[in-house]
């Protein structure tokens, strides 16, 4: 799962220059997201101060100075993907989290784990490219325009012109006058439904996977780029309303103004200096061989991602991408296994080591109510669409983060997902009705909360297969 960019946080750092944050304000923008863990906070943003200090060296010295890659360790829902993810989005950054469990040595059919430095580098490049679209964007909406126009009154021909007193020709006024009068109801929107035939490029990029379900894209070969002109882009004849032409007629012209080559050439220099890979579950792979083992060799996988966190280059379809700068988050529970159990190779790459405190009963209270995007919120606005008023309590909110450390510490402990889980069962009936309801405001208070989840708590072998 590869995510980038977001939203509250883009428009925080647009009013605030990337190069200005320090340590502690961009500890500050993970606290509206995470609550607690402030060791592993304050980790992740020294690291990404110290990024935005090696921009600022002369690059003799720069090209020396390399990451200090993060090993984080703590149980699972304690919101070690979430610090990586927001600090991405904090920096604008390519970021992509995997699992390293998802990998084999090479030689076994499975993922090799190069191809996580091309997935970083796809989603660099799309990211270039959004923002190069977002640059010429008047510019393509102009155009989309005028090209909407002609469809809709195609340029005067040659018997539709007049001649002027100096000799030349001029399209007749009614035809301009016209064209004008319909440019009026283009942009308020009363043509949205008349319908028209554009030609648009067929954007389907079907690949080739071999037997071993490894495809050409995850090898770094890409077909167009091999052969060229002798795969034209496709053209499709459409027919279709004004309004769903001008998004198709927008993205060509967005496509023919922008430089693909320089959108390649940024996004590859992006990947090498701010790309960050958040590898989940290295705990998975943590362990020498004992010999004799049939099962595809951990050490092994360890022994294939030292040279890529080390530093190495990987090809990509686009081009050669140096890793040496990458900044690589690794995370695992560690219950069996410990890091001393990964090769010595690979732990001296993560030298910032931070344990996630286990989550109390007061940091689940906090975690439903206090970051921006907390789960009471999410609910109530989702039921909001529906004109129903979700009003939680202080003794629901406590008893929710109460029944939740209660069932961690019996069974599983999963962290603040457990929430998830109890809220769901919890809201059921009433996102079940929605807006059937007679009873537009939702109350939910303690006693509620008991009614629809005390009896799940008190029944232990019940509560194992619903929560």
């Amino acid at each position: 799962m590869a995510i980038y960019l977001g939203g509250e946080v883009k428009q925080v750092m647009e009013k605030r220059n990337l190069d200005d944050l320090t340590p502690r304000q961009i500890v500050e923008e993970l606290d509206k997201y995470v609550v607690g863990q402030n060791s592993a906070k304050k980790a992740v943003a020294v690291a990404l101060r110290n990024r935005i200090r090696r921009q600022k060296l002369p690059e003799e010295i720069a090209q020396d100075v390399l990451p200090k890659n993060i090993l984080m360790i703590g149980s699972t829902g304690v919101g070690k993907t979430e610090i990586a993810r927001r600090l991405a989005r904090i920096a604008d950054s390519p970021f992509i989290k995997i699992e390293a469990s998802k990998f084999t040595e090479v030689g076994y059919v499975g993922r090799d784990v190069e191809s996580m430095i091309r997935e970083l580098t796809e989603i660099a490049v799309e990211m270039s490219k959004q923002a190069s679209y977002d640059e010429v964007l008047a510019t393509a909406r102009e155009n989309t325009e005028e090209k909407l126009l002609d469809l809709l009154l195609p340029p005067a021909s040659l018997h539709y012109q007049t001649q002027t007193s100096d000799g030349s020709s001029s399209i007749d006024q009614p035809q301009n006058r016209t064209r004008e009068k319909l440019r009026e109801q283009l942009r308020g929107g009363e043509l949205d439904n008349r319908l028209v035939e554009i030609d648009t490029q067929d954007r389907s990029n079907a690949t080739i996977d071999f037997v071993g379900g490894q495809g050409m894209e995850e090898m770094g070969v890409n077909l167009k780029d091999m052969f060229g002109n002798l795969f034209p882009a496709k053209t499709v004849r459409r027919k279709m309303k004004v309004l769903d032409a001008r998004s198709y007629l927008l993205r060509d012209e967005q496509e023919n103004l922008v430089d693909m080559e320089q959108i390649i050439r940024t996004a590859i220099k992006k990947t090498e200096n701010s790309g960050i890979i958040f590898l989940d579950e290295i705990d998975k792979i943590a362990g020498r061989e004992s010999g004799g083992n049939p099962d595809v060799s951990r050490e092994g996988v360890q022994r294939d991602l030292l040279p890529i966190v080390e530093g190495t280059s990987v090809n990509t379809k686009y081009g050669m991408v140096n890793t040496e700068h990458i900044l690589f988050v690794a995370a695992g529970a560690f219950h069996v296994s410990k890091p001393s159990d990964l090769i010595p190779e690979l732990q001296g790459r993560f030298p910032i080591r931070v344990e996630l405190e286990s989550l109390t009963i007061d940091d689940l209270k906090r975690i439903l109510t206090q970051p921006k995007n907390s789960l009471i919120k999410q609910y109530q606005a989702l039921l909001k669409t529906e004109d129903i008023n979700l009003e939680f309590t202080e003794d629901a909110i406590a008893r929710l983060a109460e029944m939740t450390a209660e069932i961690n510490r019996t069974t599983e402990n999963i962290g603040a997902r457990r929430l998830h889980t109890l809220l769901e069962k919890l809201l059921e009936e009433i996102s079940f009705l929605g807006n059937e309801m007679a009873q537009k405001h939702q109350l939910i208070d303690a006693d509620y909360v008991e009614d629809r989840l005390g009896n799940l708590i008190q029944d232990q072998n019940l509560r194992q297969y619903i929560l």
